[in-house]
């Protein structure tokens, strides 16, 4: 597998594991959930977006024409 195809499937699970906390926030907030168990959700899936805009760089480069 070349290195292209690894980064779009690792790129793949990011973006399910950032829907699926989303989704876990807003039932957590919905239902009045722990404001920590909020927070540190919210950071996993800031860092889980980092980690997502880092492959798509890798994937496309940002050409300066």
């Amino acid at each position: 597998m070349k290195t292209e195809d690894v980064l779009r499937v690792e790129l793949e699970t990011f973006r399910r594991e950032h829907r699926e906390l989303d989704e876990e926030i807003k039932a957590l907030e919905d239902s009045g959930g722990d404001a920590f168990t909020i927070q540190r959700l919210k950071r996993q899936k800031l860092a889980l977006k980092d980690r997502i805009k880092a492959i798509e760089d890798r994937i496309t480069p940002d050409i300066i024409a």
